[in-house]
């Protein structure tokens, strides 16, 4: 890997020249079918669109909270990840672990609330914010088989497409209470702590 100066100061100037770079390489090297990013803003969507119309796999690698939504769903959620997530996925990518490694990495809606609730007694208890990446990493911490909202399977078998559509559908079934972002147990669950 090498620095590449960009001397040119105007505003997002570094973003052109990266996308610039990229599709030049992608002209000289046509054999290359998967192209991975590490970014999370929406101003490389172009570029992301003129390489899947060029038949390249797109894999996006992103810090949390500087994802863009709208990325996402241009890549779809099997083709983005967090930049914390790559040492599991690496581990995860061993040819000799067993075959079911992907179903060892689910826990079910209830196990996950469960840890979710631990997580917010935890940061509630340490003084920490309770905001929606804290209580994330703190139950990453806390349960090898929790993976981010994606390895949290329904009883229908369905995934999560978000962490804020989990904490949805947990506020819906008055598990927790979301003010602004932060989490909050609800009176039952303070009753029974």
């Amino acid at each position: 890997m090498k620095g590449v100066d960009v001397p040119d100061n105007s505003e997002n100037s570094a973003d052109y020249r990266l996308i610039n770079d990229c599709i030049n390489w992608v002209a000289f090297n046509p054999s290359a079918n998967m192209i991975i990013l590490i970014l999370g803003d929406w101003d490389y969507a172009g570029l992301i669109c003129i390489l899947k119309a060029l038949r390249k796999k797109v894999i996006i690698f992103a810090q949390r909270g500087s994802e863009s939504s709208q990325l996402i769903k241009l890549v779809g959620n099997e083709n983005f990840y967090f930049v914390d997530e790559l040492p599991q996925l690496v581990g995860n990518s061993n040819k000799t672990q067993p075959q079911n490694t992907a179903l060892m990495s689910q826990i079910n809606y209830n196990e996950a609330i469960k840890y979710l609730t631990e997580a917010i007694k935890t940061a509630s208890s340490q003084g920490k914010p309770t905001v929606f990446g804290c209580i994330d990493k703190l139950m990453r911490q806390r349960c090898a088989n929790y993976q981010g909202y994606s390895s949290i399977y329904t009883d229908d078998g369905k995934k999560f497409k978000s962490f804020s559509q989990f904490i949805d559908v947990a506020v819906k079934d008055g598990k927790v209470r979301n003010q602004n972002q932060e989490l909050f147990l609800t009176e039952l669950d303070i009753l029974t702590a």
